[in-house]
């Protein structure tokens, strides 16, 4: 069965469903790596995708927003005047009741007996104003990385904001 539209998922609704060590079956995680380009360099700018509102971001579309900046970024900058990380973590695992629709599905599905669902997926939490990834880079790099990270941000369920920091404090 194909996913689920990721409207389906957005909002947050009571508290989060965490503890994986009550659940059979949780599914993988999608994201490959959090951090990304030259590890060991040491990067003057810092620039942050930030979230507008609070929503759930799902492992795919973090990992959709991951391939997007990493790609541009590299491509423009080189791989070694570049550090990318993916700063929130899929903790919330997902359910979806699934039901049956067609011809003859009164007789296979339940309906809302025993509704509490299916784990379908995980994601991560993610609050007004915190940040959702993060690029590292040169002077010479930032109208690269801010590129960058408006692509991932199409990919994100929140509008979002560019920050960006020279060491540590809003740069002008």
């Amino acid at each position: 069965m194909a996913n689920k539209p990721g409207r389906m998922y957005r909002q947050m609704k009571g508290k989060a469903y965490t503890r994986r060590k009550y659940m059979g079956g949780v599914p993988g995680n999608r994201i490959v790596q959090y951090e990304m380009g030259n590890k060991t360099g040491v990067f003057p700018l810092e620039i942050n995708l930030i979230a507008k509102e609070a929503c759930q971001v799902r492992h795919m579309s973090l990992e959709a927003a991951r391939i997007a900046a990493n790609r541009y970024i590299q491509k423009m900058a080189g791989l070694s005047n570049y550090y990318l990380k993916i700063v929130v973590y899929p903790h919330h695992v997902l359910r979806e009741n699934k039901v049956a629709v067609g011809a003859g599905a009164d007789r296979i599905s339940d309906g809302m007996r025993g509704s509490f669902g299916s784990l379908v997926g995980t994601a991560a939490r993610v609050q007004r104003g915190q940040t959702i990834i993060t690029i590292r880079t040169t002077d010479s790099n930032i109208k690269h990385a801010k590129s960058a990270l408006r692509k991932a941000g199409i990919k994100v369920p929140t509008p979002c904001r560019i920050e960006v920091l020279r060491d540590g404090k809003p740069a002008a």
